[in-house]
Parts: structure tokens; sequence; C-alpha cells
């Protein structure tokens, strides 16, 4: 099976305009994702799906290139745009602000499209600040190791224990954090991108519930590794000092 992984990388951020070319310890971020990628053994190439010139014209030295349409409504709507020029079999999209992405999750999430239409990433919550946090996206998986459901909010919710603290709730079930990586099927991301922006899609700000509504599977790999993101310039000197500990370059 010939795998694309596609980063999306948009200049125009309400929170960090110029986000992908931002230096991070020497390196544009959108090249340190790159570099984390092309370590992933699962992936025939990495492409950088963009719409703007100034990160094309900087890519085009290290990754493939796609320009994209700059209106599209989510990630999979722009992966999609990429999957008409750049055929492949299936195709993971990984995020553009991840400069520490393990390959290894990369891997995982690849490795279950040999059995599964879409496919997605989990880790456990370990830290009670992310228990009721909004931007911290929580999955249930039932036993057949498919998502049952994404929420913002806290799920499931732990009755008998509810008036207690978050920490105490935390510890009295296998909460799983949702990393925001997916792996589809070219077929599978054609069908998917046909279907008009969900209820729920829209209630939760959330674009895999447009599968799950319209009765895609998502198969979730358990993985231990938590996603380290750069969402605004004041993440840019937790990275680097995570670098530094790890005597990356």
């Amino acid at each position: 099976m010939r795998i694309l992984g596609v980063i999306p990388a948009r200049y125009a951020s309400t929170r960090f305009p110029g986000k992908p070319l931002h230096p991070i310890a020497g390196k544009t971020l959108v090249q340190r994702v790159v570099e984390r990628c092309r370590l992933a053994s699962s992936l025939a190439d990495v492409v950088v799906a963009t719409d703007d010139p100034r990160i094309a014209d900087a890519v085009r030295p290290y990754a493939t290139v796609a320009m994209t349409r700059a209106d599209h409504p989510s990630g999979t709507d722009r992966i999609a745009e990429v999957a008409r020029s750049i055929p492949a079999d299936a195709y993971v999209n990984i995020q553009g602000d991840e400069p520490l992405v393990d390959p290894a999750v990369i891997d995982a999430v690849a490795s279950l499209l040999a059995g599964a239409d879409m496919t997605t990433a989990a880790t456990p919550i370990h830290d009670a600040g992310d228990y009721a946090n909004p931007n911290v996206v929580k999955v249930v998986v039932g036993v057949d190791g498919h998502a049952l459901y994404f929420s913002r909010r806290t799920i499931p919710y732990v009755r008998d224990l509810a008036a207690l603290p978050d920490a105490a709730q935390l510890a009295s079930f296998p909460f799983l954090k949702h990393l925001g990586i997916y792996g589809y099927r070219a077929d599978t991301l054609r069908r998917l991108v046909g279907f008009p922006v969900s209820p729920l899609e829209q209630a939760e700000r959330l674009e895999q519930l447009r599968a799950l509504e319209n009765g895609i599977r998502i198969a979730v790999a358990r993985v231990r590794h938590d996603s380290i993101g750069v969402d605004v310039p004041s993440d840019v000197a937790r990275v680097e000092a995570l670098l530094v500990a790890r005597g990356e370059k």
C-alpha cells in the first residue's frame, strides 16, 4: 500500500500568523515536522499542502509541495484536494504544528489502514488539568478498537464520582486523549468530503464527527506518546527547551 504523509500548512493563523515559517532552534517549524515525518517507515513521501507561496517556496528544497485552495472548511478537505492531484492508496494527515511528532505514532496510524477505512490515535490522560479542558479532545473506544465518540467534554461521565475532584475522577477510568492525526484510504477520503458538514461536527467543532455521523468507522491506535504543539508564540521556547534536553538539533 502506497501511503503519503500530508502536512497542512497555513500562513494565516489568528493566534500565530506565519507559524509554519517561524524558527524553532534554527529551523522552521514546518521543516522540523517534515523531518520527523521522514523518520516514519510507512510513508512513501511527505507532502506539504499550503495555500501560501511563501510556505511553498520555503518547503520545496526538502519536501513535495501541493498548492491548495484557501477556503477549505477542514484539514480533511485540504487533504482531499491533495489526493486529487497526487494519487496514492491512502493518506495520513499530520498536524503541521507538532515539531516533536513521534514517527512511531505515524506508523501506528498508517498500519491500521491495512484493515480500516479511517484511522487515528489516542493516548492516556494523566494530567488532571487536561481532564476538563475543552481544548483536549477525548475519545471513547469500543472493544473492537474503533471510536465510539469524540468530544470536548469529558467522556465518559463517571456518575458515581461526579462530586469528587478531577484528579480522583481521572484515576477511576482510563480516559483517552485524542491526537490530531488521521489516516484515510483514498476511497474513504473521497466519500468523506462528499458529505456536508454534519450537525455533530458543527456543534463540537470536530471534523472527525462527520465521519462517525455518516457511518465511517475510525480505528484507534493507542499510543504512549503525547503531542506537543506550537499554538502560540510562547510555545516556541518550551519546544526549544525540549529539543535541547533531548540533544536534538
